[in-house]
């Protein structure tokens, strides 16, 4: 039925099902040559699902390097069309006024031999950056409007409203819930935050982001939190998902601890150090950690051995809040008095009995009279590692890969360009000294991440084209030479066909869009969390989740392909829904069914694609519409133009 205009996908079945969206970010198992990794942390019972790629992904001096990205790119830009028009009228095109990022940047292509990709056209740019910073792709008055206008500036003006704009807040609180394991039910080892707390932290969180409040107070008030009812107050709920049950209140403090060195210094190696000492254990995945002990770990736990999140029930409500306090008169520092639970027996080292809060990366300790959790909040914000480890996770949202990745597996011993590592250690960064900049203008702005965000979109360096002119090394992947592409999030897929066939749904979320004075939702990035979202629209959920937006527990989100997705986009009713010309005068193709063909192709490619058809699909497109009903033919064309690789990754 749809032949002519299959023609038309860009082969994006295959790149979803044949493996070409395969990322980093996929758990990979276990080699045989990695076995005895393995048995190294046979005892490590808190890693579950995540154990392996912690290991598989270790950054140490076994490393292996490969830049699956560098191939989806390759598989995506060869199956774009090439669009010509609109200007490449980048922020900076002078290279005497190169930015912070760029000079650095290009510096390194050059000592490696790497030519850089040409700038990106307009259409390309303005739906690139739209998606990364709003998750939206452009409307197309907004897209007309901006390719046609001649002002230099105009990059830097368009970076600023989307900064601005209220999408801006509905995807950055979906980036924080993720990072904050933001969800109602109790994961796989946790209790409840319930519908009232998830929400009531997604509210905290969307006030936090929509303000931009500077990240070291969000981290100041996340790890310091108190009061009495986690309905209300919001950021009570980053503690409360740190509680474990099934054993000793030692796990739950390990669990809090683990969640703020991963979340804010992005040190995923301390849960490790939290069962066993460094030494045979991490001999290859980090220099720093083959040196620390199980001791200085619980030197950084014992900073949360005074906090207490306690159940609070009232009469005829099933579900209890919680409160969170600092109890200092029946608590004691860490004790080492276990032999059940979650991690090996904790027992005391000669006489020590208990170990006293220390932070190991500066010795600080708690000031008299100040609570053990407002010092380690200290301690974690006025640790440089705090900037660089922010900066980095923001980096990979807006390329595709951090300067450290993973991301959450920092190597402190392996980070300083004045003192590298001795082999066959290397410095981890791809870029040391670029990493080190941003961290450090971080700071400087007061931790603004609108001021780090508006950083790299202004920057040559992001809006470098996907294509590549020459031949491409997949090293050169680690030096950012090109754009690498990434397949959409499950939302940013759903909104974009809400926002472009018209046709929105009215979503409901228990507890939250049935109270007074909230609407139902349409567009779902505006979801609170991940899991069953929304309520009652199952055949929605099960399109989301083939996407692979992950549960906020131990499945996280990927950019995976899959066969299933494939034909979700081909057959799913969610899609079919969407390309028909109903409802009459809503739908885009109802308000374009009866305009002459050359305009209705360039409306829809518009709509879709954030741009115009190349002579050979509009060709293409103008061929499909001259038989059969007028009706079927267009529908096919928009069914196809949902099936291009164009729409479902962000180049």
């Amino acid at each position: 039925m749809r032949d002519n205009c299959f023609r038309l996908t860009g082969a994006m079945f295959a790149v979803l099902a044949c493996g070409f969206s395969q990322t980093s970010d996929a758990p990979e198992a276990l080699g045989d040559d990695q076995a005895p990794v393995l048995a190294d942390h046979a005892e490590c019972l808190l890693f579950g699902p995540r154990r392996e790629r912690l290991l598989k992904t270790g950054v140490g001096e076994k490393e292996t390097e490969v830049f699956v990205l560098s191939s989806l790119t390759e598989g995506v830009a060869t199956r774009l069309a090439f669009v010509p028009g609109g200007s490449r009228t980048d922020t900076s095109q002078k290279y005497d006024a190169l930015s912070t990022i760029d000079r650095y940047l290009f510096a390194d292509m050059q000592a490696n031999g790497a030519t850089p990709a040409d700038i990106t056209n307009d259409f390309e740019f303005i739906r690139r950056a739209t998606l990364d910073i709003t998750g939206r792709i452009p409307t197309p008055g907004r897209v007309i409007s901006f390719t046609s206008d001649a002002s230099p500036g105009k990059r830097a003006k368009l970076i600023d409203e989307l900064l601005a704009s209220p999408e801006y807040t509905d995807k950055w609180a979906m980036y924080f819930g993720d990072l904050y394991s933001n969800r109602a039910g109790p994961g796989s080892v946790g209790i409840q935050r319930f519908n009232e707390g998830r929400n009531a932290f997604y509210s905290w969180i969307r006030a936090a982001v929509g303000g931009n409040k500077p990240y070291n107070q969000i981290a100041v008030e996340l790890i310091s939190a108190k009061g009495s009812n986690s309905y209300a107050q919001g950021e009570l709920n980053w503690m409360v998902g740190g509680v474990v049950t099934g054993g000793p209140q030692q796990d739950i403090w390990d669990a809090q601890t683990v969640a703020a060195m991963e979340t804010f210094l992005g040190l995923g190696h301390v849960n490790c150090l939290l069962c066993h000492n460094g030494r045979g254990h991490l001999d290859s995945l980090s220099l720093w950690g083959k040196s620390a002990t199980r001791a200085q770990a619980w030197g950084l736990a014992s900073f949360m051995s005074h906090a207490a999140v306690v159940p609070v029930r009232e009469a005829n409500v099933n579900n209890p809040r919680y409160s969170v306090e600092d109890d200092t008169r029946y608590r004691t520092d860490y004790a080492l008095n276990t032999t059940t639970g979650n991690r090996p027996t904790r027992a005391p080292i000669g006489t020590q009995r208990t170990v006293p809060p220390v932070y190991l990366f500066s010795g600080a300790k708690p000031d008299a009279g100040e609570t053990y959790r407002a010092a380690f909040s200290k301690a974690v914000t006025s640790d440089f590692q705090f900037a660089r480890a922010t900066v980095n996770y923001i980096w990979k949202e807006y390329f595709g890969r951090g300067i450290v990745d993973p991301v959450n597996q920092f190597d402190p011993a392996r980070l300083d360009p004045d003192n590298p590592p001795q082999e066959p250690w290397t410095l981890q960064p791809s870029n040391a000294r670029l990493l080190n900049a941003l961290a450090k203008d971080f700071v400087n702005t007061g931790y603004d991440l609108k001021a780090l965000m508006r950083q790299i979109a202004n920057s040559q360096s992001y809006q470098l084209s996907s294509r590549y002119n020459g031949q491409w090394n997949p090293a050169w992947e680690k030096l950012f030479a090109r754009k690498l592409v990434r397949r959409l999030w499950a939302e940013e897929i759903h909104d974009a066909m809400v926002q472009s066939s018209n046709v929105k749904p009215n979503y409901n979320i228990r507890g939250f869009t049935d109270q007074p004075g909230f609407a139902p939702v349409s567009f779902a990035m505006q979801f609170p969390e991940t899991i069953n979202m929304p309520d009652g629209g199952g055949s929605i959920s099960q399109f989301l989740d083939s996407f692979l937006r992950g549960n906020r527990d131990e499945d996280e989100r990927r950019q995976d392909g899959s066969l299933l997705q494939a034909l979700d986009m081909m057959n799913d009713n969610f899609v079919m829904s969407r390309i028909r010309a109903t409802p009459a005068g809503v739908s885009l193709l109802s308000q374009n069914i009866n305009l002459p063909d050359d305009q209705l192709v360039n409306n829809l490619f518009l709509a879709v694609l954030s741009r115009y058809p190349n002579d050979a699909e509009k060709a293409t497109a103008l061929a499909s519409l001259k038989s059969g009903t007028r009706a079927q033919k267009a529908e096919n064309l928009l069914w196809s133009l949902y099936n291009k690789v164009d729409f479902l990754f962000n180049y």
